[in-house]
């Protein structure tokens, strides 16, 4: 069991006018309206410090607090592989099945946590995130220098990611695996990402065409008469690009549960349990290599790390 967490909702005046129950069961559709009403009245629910009914309309400025009791989190591999580490930086190689940061059902069953357990002063701060069914490298800031020199190198990499010749102060390739497919042995892949309704979440990100430019480039490495195992290096950093770009040219990662062909969320009444949301696993995806010149010496640095599965031997049920 953890120690419970509180989420708390400063109201603006787009929100204000609302009832308390209106505006949880909207915002929050992981939880019934009954479920909302049920806390409500259990009093985990408070409107400045102070436990609150559903009925009490909300007004800009307030702050609602859901003091969520403690529960027993899903069992996850909370171990990582530390790469590499001096004072500005620590390089991991994350599980599959751990999430990066709290949400959800996830709280300490977490990297953030497991980070700020073995480095509890100052914590290594994540610069950029994995999804929680991808496994391998991640870099993470030990100094207010790299933090901000990390951040710069990954938005400047974005800003270039039109211009091919360009080459990106960070670079980040993965490794995937798909089915038989007819993709060329190079490809670049240019679906625009952006926001999906959702009827969990809100929404999710998904292909798009008014979302934002999203840039790949990937080779074929090996192919199978039922599997293509293809190397991706992004050229921008958009939520969940690899997956949704693969399925957006016809051929989603083996075992995703969430994106279909197309690059768009599967159509729910396909669900045969819980509605899919981005962090379930079964799929297979690995960040494979790293490149970034140090944010203090700017001596360039590079990693790679072995796949916990090839295209031969991955059994994909």
């Amino acid at each position: 069991m953890n120690q419970g967490w509180v989420y708390r909702d400063r109201i603006t005046a787009d929100q204000a006018g609302q009832t308390v129950l209106d505006f949880l069961s909207q915002r929050y559709r992981h939880s019934s309206r009954a479920q909302w009403q049920e806390r409500l009245e259990a009093g985990q629910i408070c409107l400045n410090a102070d436990p609150v009914g559903g009925e009490v309309y909300l007004q800009a400025g307030q702050v609602l607090a859901y003091h969520r009791p403690p529960w027993e989190e899903p069992a996850v591999p909370l171990d990582f592989q530390v790469r590499y580490e001096d004072e500005d930086l620590l390089v991991i190689a994350k599980p599959a099945g751990l999430p990066v940061l709290p949400g959800g059902n996830f709280l300490t069953h977490t990297l953030l946590h497991q980070i700020q357990r073995r480095y509890p002063q100052p914590s290594p701060v994540p610069v950029h995130r994995l999804g929680r069914g991808t496994s391998g490298l991640m870099v993470l800031a030990r100094s207010p220098l790299a933090r901000s020199a990390l951040s710069r190198q990954l938005r400047e990499s974005t800003a270039a990611a039109s211009d091919p010749q360009a080459p990106p102060p960070i670079r980040k390739t993965y490794r995937a695996l798909i089915g038989a497919c007819d993709l060329p042995d190079q490809f670049t892949l240019t679906t625009p990402i952006g926001k999906i309704d959702h009827p969990v979440l809100g929404y999710i990100y998904g292909a798009c065409p008014t979302g934002r430019p999203a840039f790949s480039e990937g080779k074929v490495l090996h192919r199978t008469p039922t599997s293509t195992l293809v190397e991706v290096t992004l050229r921008t950093g958009r939520p969940h690009q690899i997956r949704i770009h693969l399925a957006a040219a016809g051929y989603p990662l083996l075992g995703d549960p969430l994106y279909g062909v197309g690059g768009r969320p599967l159509p729910i009444a396909t669900a045969s349990g819980p509605i899919p949301v981005p962090g379930d696993t079964g799929y297979y995806l690995h960040a494979y290599g790293l490149q970034f010149p140090h944010p203090r010496t700017q001596h360039p640095l590079a990693f790679t790390h072995p796949c916990p599965w090839s295209a031969p031997e991955a059994k994909v049920g």
